[in-house]
């Protein structure tokens, strides 16, 4: 596996884990809601705030599409090869399991008696490594998975800008506050301060604010 992919792999999985709950939560962003937008007042005098809350939905879309697609070459990898790595028996200890060249260089430490059991372990993961990658680039794996690390960025650009747009309406104020309280909730335990407030606020707009500006959308129409 290329140094490139090898060292994202690990935390796209973890990302995905953590932000597919949040698209499932707005998964009527990216459709009824930009429809619903036509020919109101929010159209009409555009908030940026809003704008980069709309796109912020079709990126969240994005991402599940292509954590969907992931998970399945993940799988079909799975089927495929067996883990990347090598037992590995130190003489006077226990079997340890090693996965990479500098677990076994820890392990070994400067042993000199287990030069021969060196090369041989490091052949057998290079082995299995060739094998991984044959694999994954033959089903697409790679490329997924530089596609799916190119998404989370982009989500994580507009969380940035939408941070730092001020609203110039109660929609785009709501909107800032339902996308705070979405990525809290994806990675954390949102039960304690200030996460129920957040979540009081945003709520008290999406039922105050129509009332009081009558026409225009909200994230939560």
């Amino acid at each position: 596996m290329a140094d490139s992919d090898n060292s994202t792999s690990f935390g796209c999985v973890t990302r995905r884990m953590a932000l597919v709950g949040w698209v499932v939560g707005a998964t009527g962003w990216a459709s009824g809601g930009a429809a619903s937008a036509r020919g109101t007042m929010a159209d009409a005098i555009p908030d940026p705030a809003l704008a980069l809350w709309r796109e912020l939905a079709a990126a969240h879309a994005r991402v599940q599409q292509l954590c969907r697609r992931q998970q399945l070459l993940e799988t079909k990898l799975a089927e495929r090869v067996d883990f990347v790595g090598a037992v590995v028996r130190v003489p006077g200890g226990e079997e340890t399991v090693i996965c990479s060249l500098e677990a076994l260089d820890r392990l070994i430490g400067t042993r000199t008696d287990m030069a021969a059991i060196r090369a041989s372990v490091a052949a057998e993961l290079a082995d299995r490594q060739a094998s991984f990658d044959a694999a994954a680039a033959e089903i697409g794996y790679f490329a997924g998975l530089r596609a799916e690390r190119a998404a989370f960025d982009r989500v994580e650009a507009l969380l940035l800008a939408l941070a730092t747009t001020p609203a110039t309406s109660l929609a785009g104020v709501a909107g800032k506050l339902d996308a705070i309280m979405r990525e809290g909730e994806a990675w954390e335990d949102c039960s304690a301060f200030p996460w129920p407030q957040i979540r009081a606020a945003r709520d008290d707009l999406f039922r105050i604010g129509p009332q009081m500006t009558q026409g225009t959308f909200f994230p939560a129409d």
